[in-house]
């Protein structure tokens, strides 16, 4: 199914900003987009999550993956063309899936609302809430503006289609907070989001949905595998830090590659529901590893520091009595 609404302004306005756009325009508008690109934003969470404050990246991670699947279910509700599909006068600037057909609906996804705008001010205000800085405060007006603005100049979306991801951000952060006060379990907080979001499978057909729902049980089932049985530490160790980026990184690519191995890219790109199913279950499987058996890793090199630690202080030790006793004699 597909709809086409559109107030007469919004294909004006993107029309007039687009023959203002030359090649650094577009290019600037580009890497303003990838503000709101979810590689960009699994990147942020890594940082916070490994290395900065696990509970805030718990936080964050819970709104993202929440605002994620959320965005993807209306999305799928509402069909609307992103305003290129519909006028000839509008041009992608940047596709979605840049490795696919501009016009193919199941890589491209539909347009409301603006996923990208959705995510900048997801996890922008998120950090905001958790840390109550005044900069990440400006940081939640300034980069999810920049985003939507980026969106809608690229030719992805209407400018309706961005107001109304900023506004399920906003809703999708307060409906998380308000069942945490209630739902004091955590594992029970993540049944009942769960539960909210399996509908999708009944009627949702693009990748995104599939994705976002992979990505957000296989990290609920990670961040409480790892509460009970990981327990690790974070670190503000530079070294440690890009290490524990890097490998993560790594491990997200080298794994989802890895996992589509029994499958043909045919069928992967099929948008069938089976393949659709695959798609969660791969994605389960990369954040569940990422979030809860990666970070065993974290223990094991910390536990070693701390044993050569205590090797050193005992030799310290050792040689202090030595030269004591030497000096007595």
């Amino acid at each position: 199914m597909q709809n086409v609404f559109f107030f007469d302004w919004e294909p004006r306005l993107i029309e007039w900003l687009q023959q203002f756009m030359n090649k650094f325009g577009v290019s600037l508008a580009v890497a303003v987009t990838y503000l709101g690109e979810e590689l960009l934003i699994v990147a942020i969470f890594a940082f916070v999550y490994y290395c900065l404050d696990k509970q805030a990246g718990v936080f964050m991670g819970t709104n993202l993956m929440c605002s994620l699947t959320s965005n993807a279910m209306l999305k799928n509700v509402f069909f609307r063309l992103r305003p290129y599909f519909v006028h000839d006068n509008v041009r992608c600037l940047k596709a979605v899936d840049g490795s696919a057909d501009i016009f193919n609906l199941h890589a491209q996804g539909y347009s409301f609302p603006s996923g990208h705008a959705q995510n900048a001010l997801s996890y922008t205000a998120a950090a905001a809430v958790w840390f109550k800085k005044r900069f990440l405060y400006v940081l939640t007006i300034v980069i999810p503006l920049l985003v939507g603005i980026s969106r809608v100049v690229l030719g992805v979306h209407y400018p309706t289609d961005v107001f109304a991801g900023w506004a399920l951000a906003l809703l999708v952060l307060a409906a998380v907070s308000l069942l945490q006060k209630f739902l004091k379990k955590r594992w029970l907080l993540y049944l009942v989001i769960t539960v909210l979001t399996l509908p999708g499978l009944i009627y949702c057909r693009t990748a995104d949905y599939f994705t976002s729902l992979g990505m957000m049980i296989g990290f609920f089932a990670g961040t409480l595998f790892e509460d009970r049985f990981v327990r690790f530490t974070n670190t503000r160790k530079p070294l440690r830090i890009v290490l524990r980026l890097i490998f993560g990184f790594a491990l997200f690519f080298g794994l989802n590659s890895l996992l589509k191995l029994p499958f043909s890219s045919a069928f992967l790109d099929s948008g069938t529901f089976a393949a659709g199913i695959v798609r969660t279950l791969r994605y389960a499987v990369v954040l569940f590893v990422l979030t809860a058996v990666y970070p065993l890793s974290f223990r094991l090199l910390d536990r070693r520091e701390a044993r050569r630690a205590e090797e050193k202080a005992a030799a310290a030790a050792a040689l202090k009595t030595e030269g004591t006793d030497a000096e007595e004699k």
